[in-house]
């Protein structure tokens, strides 16, 4: 049984490791290709796009794909929806695998928006110290708040266009809390930007900007396609692909 896993997240790697080796069973991770040094997971890997939809539907085909697991980013949403179009064109089924969402508790001071143009239109009024946590993707849309200085935390160096007034901080969660106050008192932070990505990795900011009384613009994360099943952790998703194997069925997903 062939599985292709979308991956380039923790929670990709983890379910690859869990399906690594199991009789019968042969996992592909596909990463993207975005960041310059991925951390490979095991087994079998391949990295870039597939040329959309009707191209994932292609390999799907050309190579046996069984069945297909969306484990990449929360705001991946352009390859999310690729690949519940393909999945459909190819009659192979998909799940989603997402780790659950930010829920904000007592004393955040939280300004959700929908999106990165939201995010910037809303700084002016909460600070001007700015600690942009989106990653490289999408810095364009602030390079007009000149006014702002932008701390931007990334794995790889971000490209123009950026914001005139940034100092670029290269670095890899998982991050602690102690990290995350030394790094907003150091730099006078006074705002937060970040997008719902869930997961404990990189939460430790949240709490910290609550604990400083910091305001944090959060970006909702886009839906996952319409009938496409989720789970939110690998052990289910996991789960899901042994009962196809198992089974030739796949479990209901609670």
């Amino acid at each position: 049984m062939h599985v292709l896993i979308l991956g380039g997240t923790t929670e990709a790697r983890r379910l690859a490791e869990l399906l690594h080796g199991t009789p019968g069973l042969r996992p592909t991770s596909s990463l993207a290709g975005r960041v310059a040094s991925p951390r490979l997971p095991p087994g079998q890997t391949r990295v870039g796009g597939f040329g959309g939809a009707e191209g994932l539907a292609a390999w799907l085909r050309e190579h046996g794909v069984d069945a297909v697991v969306d484990a990449t980013h929360p705001f991946a949403g352009t390859i999310s929806f690729n690949a519940a179009r393909a999945a459909a064109a190819a009659h192979v089924p998909l799940l989603a695998l997402r780790r659950p969402g930010w829920v904000p508790v007592e004393g955040d001071r939280w300004h959700e928006v929908g999106s990165l143009e939201e995010a910037a239109r809303a700084l002016p009024a909460l600070g001007r110290r700015v600690f942009l946590t989106t990653g490289r993707m999408g810095l364009a849309v602030f390079a007009g708040s000149n006014d702002l200085w932008f701390l931007v935390r990334s794995v790889d160096a971000p490209e123009p266009p950026h914001p005139a007034r940034m100092e670029v901080l290269l670095d890899r969660g998982p991050f602690t809390l102690d990290h995350e106050r030394e790094l907003l008192r150091r730099h006078r932070i006074d705002v937060v930007v970040t997008k719902d990505s869930g997961g404990a990795a990189t939460a430790p900011k949240l709490t910290a900007a609550r604990e400083e009384g910091l305001p944090v613009v959060v970006v909702r994360r886009p839906p996952v396609p319409a009938g496409v099943p989720v789970v939110p952790d690998p052990e289910k998703a996991a789960q899901w692909v042994r009962g196809r194997l198992h089974q030739g069925a796949f479990p209901v997903i609670d």
